[in-house]
This record gives structure tokens, C-alpha cells and sequence, in this order.
């Protein structure tokens, strides 16, 4: 069973139920802990870059734009192998591709570590992102595939702890390893880790028996990079003038490799990823407002440990330790939005999460030098708060939404769009903040007191964003009528 169809079939689904084994939690837990800690240091890392752009601009002697392809080359790389991981482990095995993902990301790890210039950084950050891109995706598939069907949801609200935190604590953690050390411990301290993964995958994890191996779609492989990373490369070039030979580049080859990407995959029979889905009912707006609300969480997570620094003067350590609030909030809502989602449906649940997003974007918009630190920590609650009621009930929703035979596509679809989302959210306020961090600063160069005013104008724009989030979310639809497109696709 592919990860991609991994739900797509009832009668797949059930002899894949019939085959597993009895087996104790612990049992279960064990070969599941290496691909825990394995998912754990991919979400960690997928944040914790973020409080230290900062010091990676000065060490480096580096600008805005050029500092933020740490992170937009990271989830870029995700994104790419995403939809390959089905493949990948049909064709070669499971348990052989989960410790060469988890081998990739701890050689990016250590790669990032010894990196002596910010090339060489993101060029290690890219094959981080090609292995752990490659890991969430192989844990969930692992616990489906060894769960008993009686303990499946247990395993997975287990499985799904790293996934939910990590992020969350990624700044709060790096801020305390930057002021104690150096930066570069952010990524070495991954390499142990990930040695023990991997010794302990070879003697614990499972061998799973391979599947029928689908044709490759390599035309679908090559164009979706090509038009994501153009796009995002035009957009952070946008910086120094919209009008600019780079930035009309990037932006022009993004455009028509997307244009061709989509014209492929909606002739293709087995597409890199299922675009035909947008047909159903409601499915267009929820999957728009669901980019909306990753747009504006993942850019707010990029841009608050910084506007902590710049714009408020604190050290990586006291702006990693003042996100703690955050933190907690975030896991107290993502209890709270599933239930209100599962009693009353998501429209009341998404327009209360945008609401408080836009609040939130608003109150961090005032942020600057003056601003104490309680009412930093009220901004953070606030966003933290929001964090439940937005992208995980929008993407269960999703789900719903979705024609069943095209479940394990759609699932593909979403988890490789977000990370594209969360790249262009960060090229986007990257270059924002660096053209408006000119333009305050005007002709006498650079200066402190510019840093406040060019982060308000990026955090007025996430709110805008959110406003309109808040909009479309007035218009998603019941999960009636989903069935239609999927028995189209089966008569097909």
C-alpha cells in the first residue's frame, strides 16, 4: 500500500486491518519512537532558523533576502519529495527509505553545522529538506500500517505530539542555544540524535511488504521545483525593484513551468499530485481559505522572533523564553478548536480562528522599542490561541471535502502546497521587510529606528490577509456532494 493511497480504498484498507498482527502499545511505540524523533527534528528545525536570522545576517555580513532562503530553500525541499514518498517506498522499501530520509537530514544537519558561508548553509539546508520532507509522511504510513485497527486513533494522536510542538518550540529552543553557544548547535545537535535513529531503525523498524509500484510521473517532478523555487526566487529579488531583470525572470520561468505543471497533471492518469479534486463541491474555497490561514501562521511564526529583536531589542535567549506563552496557548487550542470543529462544524470554528489571527496581526503591528513586555506576551497569546482553530480543522475539513477514492492524493496535494505556501510566505515578508526597512531608513542608510515601522507594514499585512480569510470562510461549504467528482473519476 502506497502512503499516497494509503485511505483511497475500502477493501485495501480492510485486508491491510486483517493483516496487522495483535500487539501491545509498547510494541507498537518502539519501532514508531525512531520515526518520532526523526519527524520531531524535522518540525523543530523547520522553525528554530527563525529566531537566528538575525545573527546568520550579521555573522555572515549578509542581507534580508538573500538570509531567508535558510528557510525557503528548507520547506522547498520538502515540498518536492512530499508527493515522491509513495513512490519511493513502493519501489524500494519502507524501511530502506525512512533511514535514508532520516540519513539525508542528519548529513544536512551536520553539512549546516560546519557551513563556513551562507551559500553553504542553504545549500545544506536544501538536503535537510530532501530527507525530512521525506519522514512525516513515512510516519504516518508506518502507524497506520502496524497499528491494530482497534488502537489506530490512539497511535496516531501519539504520532501526531512532535508534528503539533516541535514548530512551536523550535525559536523558543533556538534562542537558548544561540545566546548559550553558537547557532551552528541548533543543527549539530541533531546528528547524534539521528545516528541513534538510524541504529536503532535498522534493528527495530519493521520490514513492510512492498507494493505495486505505479508509473512515475517525472514530467510532474521535474516542472513543480521549477516553477515553485522561480516563483519564490522572483519574489525575494522583488526587493530590490519588481522591474528587475532577476526578479522578471524568476517570476516568468515560475509562471510557465506552473502553467505547464498544471497542464500536465490534468492530462496525466497517475499525476504527481491530483489537481482534477478542485472540481468538487466546496473544495476550491476551503483549500484556498486553508493557504490563507498557513500564510499567515507560518509568516507570523517567521517574522515575530525577529520583530522581537529588531523591532523590540531583545536577545535571541529572552525572545525565545517570552514565546513560551505561545507555546501553551497553541496546545490548549488545538483542543479546543477539534472539539468545537466536531460539535459545530467548521465555519464558527475557522471565523473565530481568523478573528483572532487578525487581531493578533494587529496588536503585533504596534510592536516597537517602548512596547512592554506584557503586552508582547497578550500579542502571543492571542496568535497562539488561533493557532486550533485554523489549519488543522481546515485540513480535516478538507478531507471531508474530498471525493474518497482521491483521499491519499488529496492528502499528498495539501501537505506539498503548505510547504510551498510557507515558502512564498517568507519570500514574500522577507522582501517586504528589507524594501521597507530601506525606504524608512532613507538616504542617511541604515538604521535602528527603521526596523519598527517596516515590521508593522508586514504585520499589517498578514492582518489584511487575515480579513480576507475571515471572508472566504463565511462561503466554505457543508461535505455534501463530495462523492460526485470521486464516482465521476471511477466511471473515468
Amino acid at each position: 500500500m502506497s502512503i499516497q493511497n494509503s485511505t483511497a480504498s475500502e477493501p485495501a484498507a480492510a485486508q491491510a486491518s486483517a493483516e496487522r498482527p495483535p500487539s501491545s502499545l509498547v510494541r507498537i511505540l518502539v519501532p514508531l519512537a525512531v520515526l518520532i524523533a526523526g519527524a520531531f527534528m524535522v518540525m523543530f528545525d523547520s522553525t528554530a532558523v527563525n529566531l537566528v536570522v538575525p545573527r546568520l545576517i550579521e555573522e555572515f555580513g549578509s542581507s534580508y533576502p538573500v538570509v531567508q532562503w535558510a528557510v525557503t530553500g528548507y520547506v522547498l525541499a520538502e515540498s518536492a519529495v512530499i508527493p515522491l514518498t509513495g513512490w519511493l517506498c513502493d519501489r524500494f522499501g519502507t524501511k530502506r527509505i525512512s533511514l535514508l530520509a532520516i540519513g539525508t537530514f542528519t548529513a544536512g544537519s551536520l553539512l549546516c553545522a560546519l557551513a563556513p558561508s551562507i551559500e553553504t548553509l542553504i545549500a545544506s539546508r536544501i538536503v535537510q529538506g530532501l530527507g525530512g520532507g521525506m519522514i512525516v509522511p513515512i510516519l504516518f504510513a508506518f502507524a497506520y500500517r502496524i497499528s491494530p485497527p482497534d488502537r489506530i486513533g490512539k497511535i496516531m494522536g501519539i504520532v501526531v505530539i512532535p508534528i503539533l510542538f516541535a514548530p512551536a518550540l523550535g525559536p523558543v529552543l533556538s534562542g537558548w542555544i544561540a545566546d548559550s553557544g553558537s547557532w551552528h548547535w541548533i543543527f549539530a545537535v541533531n546528528v547524534p540524535i539521528g545516528a541513534i535513529a538510524i541504529a536503532a531503525g535498522i534493528r527495530k523498524l519493521p520490514a513492510l511488504e512492498r507494493q505495486p509500484v505505479a508509473r512515475l510521473d517525472l514530467p510532474g517532478m521535474l516542472l513543480a521545483p521549477v516553477a515553485f523555487a522561480g516563483l519564490c526566487y522572483g519574489i525575494s529579488e522583488g526587493g530590490s525593484g519588481w522591474g528587475s531583470a532577476k526578479a522578471v525572470l524568476g517570476i516568468g520561468i515560475g509562471l510557465a513551468a506552473l502553467v505547464a505543471f498544471v497542464a500536465v497533471e490534468l492530462k496525466k492518469r497517475d499525476p504527481l499530485l491530483e489537481l482534477r479534486v478542485f472540481g468538487a463541491r466546496g473544495f476550491a474555497v476551503n483549500i484556498v481559505v486553508l493557504w490563507i490561514a498557513v500564510f499567515v501562521q507560518f509568516g507570523s511564526l517567521f517574522l515575530v522572533p525577529q520583530a522581537l529583536q529588531y523591532a523590540r531589542g531583545f536577545r535571541p535567549s529572552e525572545a525565545g523564553l517570552i514565546l513560551l506563552p505561545y507555546v501553551l496557548f497553541a496546545a490548549i487550542s488545538n483542543q479546543i478548536g477539534g472539539r468545537l470543529y466536531d460539535r459545530r462544524g467548521i465555519r464558527p470554528v475557522a471565523l473565530t480562528g481568523f478573528g483572532l489571527l487578525s487581531v493578533a496581526m494587529l496588536l503585533m503591528s504596534t510592536v516597537s522599542g517602548e512596547t512592554s513586555a506584557y503586552g508582547i506576551v497578550i500579542c502571543l497569546i492571542v496568535i497562539g490561541a488561533s493557532v486550533g482553530f485554523c489549519v488543522m480543522p481546515l485540513t480535516a475539513h478538507l478531507m471531508k471535502l474530498s471525493p474518497p477514492p482521491l483521499i491519499g492524493r488529496v492528502t499528498s496535494l495539501s501537505g506539498s502546497i503548505q510547504q510551498v505556501v510557507v515558502a512564498l510566505a517568507v519570500s514574500t515578508l522577507a522582501t517586504l521587510i528589507a524594501s521597507r526597512f530601506a525606504s524608512y531608513s532613507g538616504a542617511g542608510g541604515a538604521s535602528d529606528d527603521a526596523w519598527p515601522p517596516a515590521f508593522r507594514d508586514a504585520f499589517l499585512l498578514l492582518a489584511g490577509i487575515s480579513v480576507a480569510g475571515f471572508v472566504l470562510s463565511v462561503r466554505i461549504r457543508k461535505p455534501t456532494g463530495a462523492r460526485e467528482l470521486g464516482d465521476e473519476q471511477e466511471e473515468g
